[in-house]
């Protein structure tokens, strides 16, 4: 029988992005938040260490994260890795939505789960930290701020759970690369306040939460692509009391009043948009 993990998604509800360091990486200031849309990992016992995926267009090999999490795990415990691995993909892609680093997560807890969990939690996102700068969050997930490359965790109080609609212009993958070099020569940001964003998620107030809401990275993304500003009015149009990209984009999520609401904004969007990827959603907290 094999063992499952779900491996979900994330948005940013902040991202401040202050300077480069000497190896080359920004150092970030965000607070990363786990949603409900989600891939399926599975594992089953097998000769060989080996993957699939339902995904034609994914590498199975060290190009994708889900192996190069499983030999990171194997260089840290001395484990025979005789698995065989499945990924059932749901989440976008180069989406700014962390697919790939949550597939390596789940991927890690599910080894460290088979094996006799020789790594404790924090071992584990060290190890993560190895294989993506976004691994350590999706190990543990739920809300949490991130420092320095991305790596450096604090865990926070569930933020309120929100209600969202995520859209993406299906044919549409952003390099983050290209925008982290982009952001340098941005000379005028609107100022991203993280410390007043976690301020109200320790209050649990809603609606302070959602004015401090913000992305440095939307100055590169949006200016870049037009198609992407007409995603944002239109999702306000549907109501949608706060419009962000979710890291390097190109994912735009909406935030609604209800699930209803956002259920019903979904349908007109994929209306407007019927080649969109497109998908009602909401924030989680539990993803172990």
């Amino acid at each position: 029988m094999p063992m499952k993990q779900e491996a979900y998604g994330k948005i940013n509800l902040g991202l401040k992005v202050t300077e480069k360091r000497a190896d080359g990486f920004h150092t970030v200031d965000m607070i990363m938040q786990s949603i409900s849309l989600c891939d399926t990992i599975s594992l089953e016992t097998a000769e060989r260490f080996g993957m699939r995926t339902d995904d034609p267009s994914l590498p199975c090999d060290e190009r994708n994260l889900m192996v190069k999490a499983a030999l990171a795990f194997q260089r840290k415990t001395g484990c025979s890795l005789k698995v065989q691995l499945e990924c059932q993909k749901r989440i976008f892609q180069a989406a700014g939505l962390a697919g790939g680093s949550t597939d390596a997560a789940a991927v890690l807890r599910l080894l460290n789960k088979y094996y006799g969990s020789p790594l404790s939690l924090e071992e584990l996102e060290t190890v993560g930290a190895e294989v993506g700068s976004d691994v350590p969050f999706c190990i543990r997930g739920g809300t949490q701020r991130a420092r320095g490359r991305g790596e450096l965790m604090t865990v926070l109080p569930a933020a309120p759970e929100l209600q969202l609609v995520l859209l993406k212009p299906r044919e549409l993958a952003v390099s983050t690369a290209w925008v982290y070099q982009e952001i340098d020569k941005v000379k005028h940001r609107q100022p991203q306040n993280i410390d007043g964003l976690e301020a109200a998620l320790r209050a649990g107030d809603r609606k302070a939460l959602l004015e401090q809401l913000g992305n440095d990275l939307e100055a590169v993304t949006l200016r870049k692509y037009p198609l992407l500003q007409e995603m944002s009015q239109a999702l306000k149009d549907q109501g949608a009391e706060k419009v962000l990209m979710s890291g390097s984009g190109p994912t735009l999520f909406g935030i609604f009043p209800s699930g209803a609401a956002a259920q019903t904004a979904a349908q007109a969007l994929r209306r407007q948009y019927p080649d969109a990827e497109l998908l009602a959603a909401r924030t989680v907290q539990e993803v172990n």
